[in-house]
C-alpha cells in the first residue's frame, strides 16, 4: 500500500512541476503548487497545502463553456464540445484536470502496520525487518502480549522467563527477545516502548513522534490479554496491570529518536523499579501456576526473570549515558 501511494504521489509531484513550468499558469496556482511540493513529506503541513492546492486547481481550470465565452477561442471551444470535452485542452488545464482526478492522493497519508508479538518477534519477523530496513516512511505498532494470543496461547520469542504457555508447560527458560534494540541498531529507525496504562502521555508522545519522523518507526506496546490470567479483576484491570508492570521494572518505557538533537536521542521514560517484582508475577496465572506444578523450578526461573529485568534496566541507563554525546 505504501509503495503504491508513494508512486502515485511521486507522479503527481512530477506533473505539478510541469504545471509550474507552464508560462501562462496563474501565479496563485503556481504558489499553491509549490507550497504542496515543499510540504510533501510533512503530514501535518501537507494536509492544509493539499486543500489549498485543490482549491487553486478548481479555481484555475477553464471549462469549455468559459472558453467559448472568449471570442478568439470560440471556434476551438465548439470543437472541444463536439468531442465531449469538459475542459480547455491547453497544457495548464490538461495537467490541472489530471491532478484533480487524483486529488485524493495529494495529501500525505499516515501509514501504519498493526500486529501482535507472535508476528513481530517470531513468524513474521523477517517481513518486519524488511520493512524497517527499507528506510521508508512506514510506522509499525506491535501489541506485545508475550504469547500467541489468537492461536491458542503458544510461547513466542516475546515470552519471558518462567512464563507458562503451550510448548513451555514447565516455564520458558530463555529470556525475551529484545526487538526494540534490534531495530535501534539500524540507527535510522524511530523506536519506542510504551504502556498506555502506566503513562498515557508518553504513549501519545511516542505515537506523535513516530508519525512526524521521516523514516521507519517501531512502537512496542505492553498489552495484557486473557492468556495472562490476571487474578485480581481480570482484563477489567488491564490498565492497572500495565502500571504495575512498569513500576516494578517488568516493562520499561523509552523512546529512541534519530532526528532528535544530540544528547536527546534516547529518553528513558520509566523510573527506577520500585520493588514488588515477584508480587507482580504472582498476580498472573501464566506465572503463578508454575509454583503449583514445579515449585522448585519456579523459584529458580522467577529469580532469573527478576535478575534479567534488573540487568535490562541497568543496560538502559548505559544507553542514556551513551546517547548523551
Amino acid at each position: 500500500m505504501y509503495i503504491g501511494q508513494n508512486k502515485i504521489r511521486q507522479d503527481l509531484a512530477e506533473e505539478t512541476r510541469q504545471l509550474i513550468a507552464v508560462e501562462w499558469a496563474r501565479p496563485e496556482l503556481k504558489a499553491a503548487a509549490q507550497a504542496w511540493l515543499d510540504t510533501m513529506e510533512d503530514g501535518e503541513a501537507n494536509a492544509e497545502a493539499a486543500r489549498a492546492f485543490v482549491k487553486a486547481l478548481e479555481d484555475s481550470i477553464c471549462t469549455v463553456e468559459e472558453l467559448a465565452a472568449v471570442p478568439q477561442f470560440a471556434e476551438h471551444a465548439a470543437q472541444l464540445k463536439a468531442k465531449g470535452a469538459l475542459f480547455c485542452d491547453c497544457a495548464a488545464c490538461t495537467i490541472a484536470a489530471d491532478l484533480l482526478s487524483k486529488k485524493e492522493y495529494l495529501a500525505k497519508k499516515s501509514m501504519w502496520i498493526f500486529g501482535g508479538d507472535g508476528w513481530a518477534y517470531d513468524i513474521g519477523y523477517g517481513g518486519l525487518d524488511h520493512v524497517i530496513a527499507s528506510k521508508q516512511d512506514v510506522n509499525i505498532f506491535v501489541f506485545d502480549t508475550e504469547v500467541y494470543s489468537n492461536t491458542g496461547g503458544q510461547a513466542s520469542k516475546a515470552s519471558n522467563i518462567g512464563q507458562v504457555a503451550q510448548f513451555a508447560a514447565a516455564g520458558k527458560e530463555t529470556k525475551k527477545k529484545s526487538l526494540a534494540e534490534i531495530a535501534m541498531q539500524y540507527g535510522y529507525v524511530y523506536v519506542a516502548q510504551v504502556a498506555m496504562g502506566a503513562n498515557p502521555a508518553q504513549t501519545i508522545k511516542a505515537i506523535t513522534e513516530a508519525e512526524a519522523y521521516h523514516g521507519p518507526s517501531l512502537i512496542i506496546g505492553y498489552s495484557p490479554c486473557e492468556m495472562h490470567s490476571i487474578k485480581k479483576g481480570g482484563m477489567q484491570n488491564c490498565q492497572a496491570e500495565m502500571k504495575k508492570a512498569v513500576e516494578c521494572g517488568y516493562w520499561n518505557l523509552f523512546r529512541f529518536n534519530p532526528e532528535a538533537a544530540a544528547g536527546k536521542k534516547f529518553s528513558l521514560d520509566s523510573k527506577e523499579p520500585a520493588g514488588g517484582y515477584q508480587e507482580f508475577l504472582m498476580n498472573e496465572a501464566r506465572y503463578s501456576r508454575l509454583t503449583r506444578e514445579f515449585p522448585e523450578r519456579a523459584t529458580v526461573l522467577f529469580a532469573k526473570n527478576e535478575e534479567n529485568a534488573k540487568e535490562r534496566y541497568e543496560h538502559l541507563l548505559k544507553l542514556v549515558e551513551m546517547y548523551k554525546d
